[in-house]
Parts: C-alpha cells; structure tokens; sequence
C-alpha cells in the first residue's frame, strides 16, 4: 500500500528518499502511462527540475513510462512551465514534471497532464487505485531526447510587444529552474544584466543562497537589496520550478500576486473588455472589485495550479492568478502558469510606461493585508480545522466554502484553509483598519490554535 498522503489534489508530493522510493515511483508512473494509454495516448512528454533527487527519480519514471508502453519526449532538466509549453509544442499525448516546486530541498513530486489538460482530483485518486492495485498496461516505448530551452524562451519573445523604455531589472534565480530562462528572455528583449542583476541564476538543486519560494519575504531581501542599490525598475524572483512570480516594486516593496494580477488584468481589459478574470480565495476584495471597475467579469475560484486552468477553461477567462504568484495567461500563451512568460508581460507593461511600478497602482484602494501566514498542521488534522470552522463561523458570519472557509467580518474578512502540498493551514486576512486586521488575524489563529 502506497502512502495515501503523497497524492494531493492537483499533484502528487513526498520527500523523496521516504515516500518516492524507487518501487513507489515506477508504480505511479506505470499507473499514468495505463491511463495515458486507456484514453488513447500514445506520446508523453517528460520533464524535471533540479533537485538532487530528480534525476534518480526520472530515471526510475521514465523506465516505468516506457515499460508500460509509452514513448517518450524527454526535454530533460528545466521548469514546469517548459514541460507544459512542450505538451503543446510536441502535441504530446500529455506531460510530466519531475519537480517538489517551493517546498524544501529533500521534497519531489509530479505534476501531470493528460492532454494538454489538468490531471488532478479524481484523475489522481484513479491514478492511486490503479497503482495500488499493480495491474498496468505493457510494451516497449521508445525514448527521444530534446533540448527546447532556446525554443520555448524564444516563443516567449516572439509574443511580446516592449515599448520604447526598456526597464532596469534585477532577477534572482534562487538556484531554481527560473533563473536561465528569465536570463535568456532578458537577453532577447535586449535588457542588459550583470552580477548586480542577475542574482543565484545557476541552477543547483542545494539551494545554497536561500529557499526558491518568493511568497516568503526574508527570501527576497537580496533582490530588494538590488532593486534598491540599482536605483531599478523591478525586481523578479522564481520558486523552484518557475510557475511562481515575486515581485519587488522600485520602492523596494513586495507586490503580492493579487495586487500584480489587479495590474496585469487592466492591461488585459484594456484590449479585451468584458473578458473573465479569475482569483482565487486568498485574493484581496480589491482585485475583484477592480476587475469589475475595469469592465471585466471577476470570477472566484478555489485554490491549485489544476484547478484553477480547468476554471479558466470553463469561463473562457484570459488571464487568472492566485496570491502566491501562480499567473495564467491565455491571452497570447497558452493558458498555464509561467513566471518566465509573466515577466515579459510585466516587462511589457512598464516598457510603454513613464510611470514607475509603485505608482501604477496608486489609486487602488488601500486595506490592511496579511501575507500567507502559514501555521505548521498535521496532514491528518488540517482538514478537520476547515470542517470545524465553516461549521462554526457560518453560525453567525457569511462564509464562503469553495476553498476552506473565507468567513466575512463587517470590516474585512479571514480566511482558513488547507494546504494541499505541505501540512499546513493557511491563514488569509484583509481589513479596513490595522486595529481590524490584527483582530480577524488573531481571531482565526486562536481558533487553529484550539480547534479539534
């Protein structure tokens, strides 16, 4: 029996040396390819990041694909978004990234496609069963190997349309899979970079410089140091399989990905209004009504990388975005999340701008926000927390369910919800005051705190 808690809704995650054994891992991978295969898939792509456990775990996958009967397109070392780009650039049959995104160095995982569509929920709860039950499909795939990194960064460019300014940009890497990407597009587009600018772009699985995820702000004080010193446009920075952007404006200040989807939604609603545009459940009040305010439809949407493409498929919606820095475009791309891709379009923006990035959003609404504040939850608990507080907050307030419990307090609202990548419940809130604010967050992590 296979741990049950490494598959999660819209992936599959472990620490590798524990819970993606060698066994584990060609099970999964035989289990996908007898899917692949019962929908009629022939061709697979295959792709995977650069933590020290990747190669052992693609070598085992990529035995097991094959095993089972798919042939494969091996795009080697490089980031989730390559992977998807290469499902669409090699009509593959559906994909596979090798990769533990922002979570520690030790963790990995697999995100899917069947298709050039999502694998999650009920794929993935298929996928455990048949693995389970070691009854999968047999052949002899054969492999073919390519190297699309120069490829996929130069259908980036060729989508983008800069202005006459070009920014001054600073990048950091963090050793993860976004770092020579975001460096290659930057040449392209003929912005210059030196040792100042282009910070921790090699790759190196050990994350030797800081943790790859930009939602954690002590993870950006290199890049602010940057912005900041530089006397720069922006900052950008990349967790470890580059479907994740942060932002640092030229004041030195995080823009969250709520506030940077309410910028890149105008652009979109400019050329396209009326379009759909989807947040999820962490987002500000303010990006909502400001899609609205910009004659776009806002649409709300649970939490996941899955998910949300399947929403935004299913409103015909053109752009999307999550707090953490996951941003969709299907608005010249493809429809998927990718760092890389969004830093050409924010790159974009400021290029026919003569406002700097601190200013453009200045007529927002100004609230009182936390970050994500993430509190440790065992995987077997956090979910029980949800349950207890939309039971007991619906007592008495409006919540939401679509994605944990976002309960409405007359001056702001706070959110509880599971993590489903690590064993944590995520905590959200958003107030017209700081003295409210510091309320609904001590409101809701008193009630974590003693729940259950």
């Amino acid at each position: 029996m296979l741990n049950p808690q490494i598959f999660r809704a819209y992936d599959i995650r472990g620490i590798a040396e524990r819970d993606l054994d060698d066994t584990t891992t060609d099970r999964i991978a035989r289990a996908y390819a007898t899917i692949v295969r019962n929908h009629g898939g022939t061709r697979v792509a295959l792709g995977r990041d650069c933590r020290l456990s990747s190669d052992r775990l693609h070598s085992v996958f990529l035995a097991g694909l094959t095993a089972a009967g798919l042939d494969v397109d091996d795009i080697g070392v490089g980031g989730s978004p390559q992977l998807y780009w290469a499902v669409h650039h090699l009509s593959s049959d559906g994909g596979v990234q090798i990769t533990g995104s922002h979570n520690p160095a030790d963790h990995n995982g697999f995100k899917m496609m069947l298709g050039q569509g999502s694998f999650h929920g009920e794929r993935i709860v298929e996928l455990a069963a048949l693995a389970n039950a070691g009854t999968f499909s047999s052949g002899a795939g054969q492999v073919t190997h390519h190297d699309l990194a120069a490829a996929y960064v130069s259908d980036i460019a060729s989508r983008l349309e800069l202005g006459p300014r070009l920014p001054k940009v600073a990048i950091d890497g963090g050793n993860g899979t976004g770092g020579p990407p975001a460096a290659a597009l930057l040449a392209l587009l003929g912005i210059p970079m030196s040792a100042q600018t282009a910070l921790f772009v090699p790759m190196d699985g050990r994350f030797p410089n800081h943790h790859p995820d930009p939602t954690v702000e002590e993870n950006l004080v290199d890049l602010r140091r940057a912005v900041l010193d530089g006397q720069l446009d922006v900052g950008i920075a990349y967790d470890g399989d580059a479907d994740r952007i942060g932002v640092i404006d030229d004041r030195g200040e995080v823009l969250w990905g709520d506030r940077l989807l309410i910028l890149l939604a105008r652009e979109v609603l400019a050329r396209h209004p009326g379009a759909a545009i989807v947040g999820e459940v962490k987002c500000s009040h303010t990006l909502f009504a400001d899609i609205a305010a910009h004659g776009g439809r806002p649409v709300m949407s649970a939490v996941g990388h899955s998910i949300i493409k399947d929403r935004m498929k299913a409103e015909g919606a053109l752009l999307a975005g999550e707090m953490s820095g996951h941003i969709f475009y299907k608005d010249r791309w493809y429809g998927f999340d990718d760092a890389v891709y969004v830093t050409g379009r924010l790159l974009e923006i400021l290029s026919h701008s003569d406002r700097p990035l601190s200013e453009l959003l200045a007529d927002v609404p100004v609230t009182h926000v936390t970050p994500e504040i993430r509190l440790e939850c065992d995987d077997a608990r956090k979910f029980g927390v949800v349950t207890l507080a939309i039971e007991h907050y619906g007592r008495n307030h409006p919540v939401v369910t679509i994605d944990g419990a976002r309960i409405a307090f007359e001056d702001g609202w706070g959110l509880i919800r599971a993590s489903n990548t690590q064993p944590v419940i995520v905590l959200r809130a958003e107030a017209d005051s700081a003295a409210a604010l510091l309320r609904i967050r001590n409101e809701l992590e008193g009630f974590v705190a003693h729940a259950g």
